[in-house]
């Protein structure tokens, strides 16, 4: 069938299902940006390429359909990076389309010219270069493909001179892979261990949300075992909040019931995670890690399995189908060792921690430093982090979908939020990029827009996609209530400055004279400040109406003290030892 180079590409996107794309308009993409109106496809026409792939990331992970980046070749593309190394981590399959500059002038070092391949080696599931116009829907269903396959993003790198040109060509139907219910050796192994045990644990990660049914497997075999479930860092999703034996989060400001729970393990199903070492580093001072258990860890890359922890049983497959293979394989007395007292174990840690973590109201400071204790004698009538989260969970709706982002204040909330199902819970994940928290939602309301959602950030996070709010107030927007922690600090970096660098607050500090709200009303949306619990509270109910009924956005500044909550690495930093000593006076005159 004969057509031209972008209606073929069109026609492929089609097939395979791809309605929304994300970015910023540019000549090498109009070609093809000049015909999805006519495909169905809504190009979404962000501040920055950044936010737009931030935007992709939270729309696939929100519903679970793949969606697309694309800008102009060079500097617009290069903008993508930071957002494609997060949606890698976040094992999201989204289709990155890099133009490229043309073929006939390439290597001349012309106008926006940029080697693309290699930028993006390390951040992309898969890469393919198109080679020759007619082969431009052969390699972009491959890309489509590996991207769903390997759970990332794909990219696929188009030189713009093969645009408008007419070829002949079938357009390719997608072909599904299923996928594997792991070895059937290794889950015979994995049943008679967890039939076995005496006190067995399931760890949930991201590979429980993604697979089909996952979750609902997963808790299926908990109840057969009554095993706690305990869930990875930033992956409060993937086990229902209110069920009795969901445990908590482990890792950094997780559930100490968790870490106290798994700490008594003699068997961890390791279940959809790759154990990534926010999620067992020690917390609340616990070194809850049982290094004397056996472990089972499953993950459909086999690459990661064994990668940050000595595993016994590896177990390469779908998180749902492997749970649901161990729990035909159980012994009939699977999960009685124990079980009475295993249950109680679990309600009452739960409660216990339930208990403290309603009564906490404060930042500690570690010995030798008083910084706290300082920020609140400061301030003494503002809120801490802590208040405001508890004022939050008063107002947030059960069903609502939250983005984080990275930084303290949002971190100090990891403990807090629960869900009902998986795809609610959109934080920025292991590459820890700031300026994910506003873009991620907006993505997320626009795949969901029956859903109510909110997105926090801190301020110094949400200075980096701020930009944003000179896009999303048009009318063809959804609405979106976004929470912004004040407290005119980069909180973390500024809690590194305490322990180890004798309160030398170098770069740490924000312009107070900055308010977001003023700047959210100045773009034609809502902008409010709060200062009290009750006024949080109160501003968030009044915020999801508007959002749900009104087609309102509105941006919420809570101002906080400077409390600063646990360091992010403690690993990974120490203090440091002056030798040969500094000297502004050693500065050479130019």
């Amino acid at each position: 069938m004969k057509m031209t180079t972008e209606e073929a590409f069109v026609k492929t996107l089609q097939a395979h299902g791809i309605r929304h794309a994300f970015g910023i308009i540019g000549s090498a993409m109009m070609p093809i940006s000049d015909i999805f109106p006519a495909a169905g496809i809504t190009f979404w026409d962000c501040a920055h390429e950044g936010s737009a792939g931030m935007m992709a990331d939270g729309y696939t992970r929100a519903t679970g359909e793949m969606s697309m980046m694309i800008a102009q070749n060079g500097p617009g593309i290069t903008n993508f990076v930071t957002a494609v190394k997060t949606a890698y981590w976040n094992h999201t399959p989204c289709l990155l389309v890099t133009p490229q500059a043309a073929n006939k002038t390439i290597g001349q070092g012309g106008f926006q010219e940029m080697e693309q391949m290699n930028l993006f080696r390390d951040c992309v599931a898969y890469q393919e270069e198109v080679r020759d116009p007619t082969r431009i829907c052969e390699v972009l269903a491959r890309v489509i493909a590996k991207a769903k396959r390997l759970s990332g993003p794909a990219q696929i790198n188009i030189p713009r001179d093969f645009w408008t040109q007419v070829i002949d060509i079938a357009i390719p139907q997608p072909v599904e892979f299923e996928t594997s219910p792991g070895g059937t050796e290794s889950i015979a192994k994995a049943a008679q261990m967890l039939s076995e045990a005496k006190f067995p644990v399931i760890l949930n990660g991201a590979g429980v949300v993604l697979a089909a049914g996952g979750i609902e497997s997963s808790r299926i075999l908990a109840e057969r075992l009554d095993a706690p479930v305990c869930v990875g860092y930033q992956h409060n999703d993937a086990f229902p909040g209110s069920h009795p034996l969901f445990a908590g989060p482990l890792g950094y400001n997780g559930s100490k019931a968790g870490m106290e729970l798994i700490s008594k393990a003699d068997v961890v199903l390791a279940l959809g995670t790759r154990l990534n070492p926010f999620s067992t580093l020690p917390g609340y001072g616990i070194d809850y890690w049982p290094t004397d258990a056996q472990i089972i860890q499953v993950d459909i890359n086999p690459d990661r399995i064994g990668l940050t922890k000595k595993i016994t049983v590896g177990i390469v497959g779908d998180a749902a189908k492997v749970a649901r293979g161990i729990n035909a394989h159980l012994s009939d007395s699977a999960g009685d060792a124990g079980r009475a007292d295993r249950k109680a174990l679990i309600a009452q840690k739960k409660s216990a921690w339930a208990q403290e973590l309603t009564s906490l109201d404060h930042e500690q400071d570690d010995p030798g430093t008083t910084w706290n204790e300082r920020a609140r004698a400061a301030r003494p009538d503002w809120m801490s982090p802590r208040q405001a989260w508890r004022a939050i969970q008063a107002a947030m709706p059960e069903e609502a979908i939250i983005s984080s982002d990275i930084g303290n204040n949002c971190a100090i909330g990891n403990a807090y939020p629960t869900f009902p199902a998986g795809r609610k819970y959109l934080a920025p994940g292991l590459f820890g990029p700031c300026g994910y928290g506003l873009p991620a939602i907006i993505g997320a309301k626009i795949g969901q827009p029956d859903m109510p959602v909110i997105g926090f950030a801190g301020d110094g996070a949400f200075g980096i996609s701020v930009n944003e709010l000179t896009a999303i107030g048009r009318d063809e927007w959804p609405a979106i209530t976004q929470i912004v922690f004040r407290n005119y600090q980069w909180g973390a970096e500024k809690r590194n400055s305490t322990l180890w660098f004798d309160d030398n607050f170098v770069g740490t500090e924000l312009d107070m004279k900055v308010s977001y709200a003023g700047i959210a009303q100045a773009c034609g949306l809502k902008g409010v400040q709060v200062r009290t619990m009750d006024e949080l509270t109160g501003a968030l109910r009044t915020a999801i109406k508007d959002q749900m009924h009104n087609h309102e956005t509105t941006l919420i500044e809570v101002i906080l003290n400077q409390e600063l909550g646990e360091p992010f690495r403690r690993d990974a930093m120490k203090k440091p030892v002056k030798v040969a000593g500094i000297s502004a006076a050693d500065m050479a005159v130019q």
